[in-house]
């Protein structure tokens, strides 16, 4: 026998259901959305129109021959398949894709590893120029998902918020999330898990220990492989060098340094094992564009 409070519960819910747009799918386990604006017209710049993360349930099938805004998925969980234009692709953590209007779809869920995955669907004639890599219909690997999620979740919590920023603030968001994708994007299917895994392990290693370390070749040897490999790495999955990561990381320190820490440059320069104070300074130059001590003067003036 059901309670009232049951019968209440299932009314609530299945109004809610009632209210969401025809295009949204019901085959879930579970959602988080956003609507911003529904009817957005015919605007020139990119407008987000809604957006969410769902849980997918084990049957889930969406079949379409169009869509009436642009979409762009990311899978964080599970597995599936997509067939986009009439290729198919595999689906795993880490993908991202996009379709639009005239651009047909089938997007299927492995029943043994339900998807949990984020979208944006946009509206504007000028989205297919921020869709970047996206915009050719082919999917794509990204390394470091977790830095994709990261700007999923900032837009599900200021698209889901209240005021008259909230619809500027995603709009503002859409082309960080689209830029995150294209700076982290593999080709499709090109992903080598052992190497990523490897840059990963050492990507972790630098920025934990980059105090203590001073070249590459001390970082390659910690991370148990050549100086060589390790640069490939980076120049793969970071687009920088390890040396020059490092640096950055050292850099960065030195700046919290000088202008919290109240440091002299001297002290800074040990502090991050620089053989003196006048390298330091060389190569603070070279990232910062001023050396150390101008750059505390325009930090002071400012």
């Amino acid at each position: 026998m059901k309670s009232p409070g049951s019968n209440v519960a299932a009314s609530a819910s299945a109004h809610a259901e009632a209210q969401e747009p025809a295009f949204v799918s019901r085959q879930v386990a579970e959602a988080r959305r956003y609507y911003l604006d529904l009817k957005p017209g015919k605007s020139a710049r990119p407008v987000l129109v809604c957006g969410g993360c769902e849980r997918l349930a084990a049957d889930y099938v969406v079949s379409r021959k169009t869509f009436p805004f642009f979409a762009v998925e990311f899978v964080a969980e599970g597995a599936g398949t997509l067939t986009l234009m009439g290729r198919e692709y595999r689906l795993q953590p880490g993908v991202a894709f996009a379709y639009g209007p005239g651009v047909p779809h089938v997007i299927r869920n492995d029943a043994r590893r339900p998807m949990r995955k984020y979208y944006v669907d946009l509206s504007g004639k000028g989205v297919p120029e921020v869709l970047g890599v996206l915009g050719s219909w082919v999917p794509v690997q990204v390394s470091r998902p977790q830095e994709v999620v990261e700007v999923f979740e900032m837009l599900q919590r200021e698209a889901a918020g209240v005021g008259p920023a909230v619809q500027a603030l995603g709009d503002a968001l859409v082309p960080v999330l689209l830029l995150k994708i294209q700076q982290r994007a593999l080709a499709y299917g090109s992903a080598e898990p052992r190497s990523q895994a490897a840059y990963e392990r050492a990507r972790r290693h630098l920025e934990k220990h980059y105090l203590q370390l001073r070249t590459v070749e001390e970082a390659a040897r910690a991370c148990h492989m050549t100086p060589v490999y390790l640069s490939r790495l980076f120049a793969r999955y970071a687009h920088t060098g390890a040396y020059q990561f490092l640096i950055r990381l050292k850099m960065n320190r030195a700046a919290e340094l000088l202008l919290e820490g109240g440091m002299l440059v001297k002290q800074v320069a040990a502090e991050l094992r620089f053989a003196d104070a006048f390298h330091f300074s060389r190569v603070f130059k070279r990232v910062y564009g001023v050396p150390p001590e101008q750059f505390i003067r325009q930090a002071r003036v400012g």
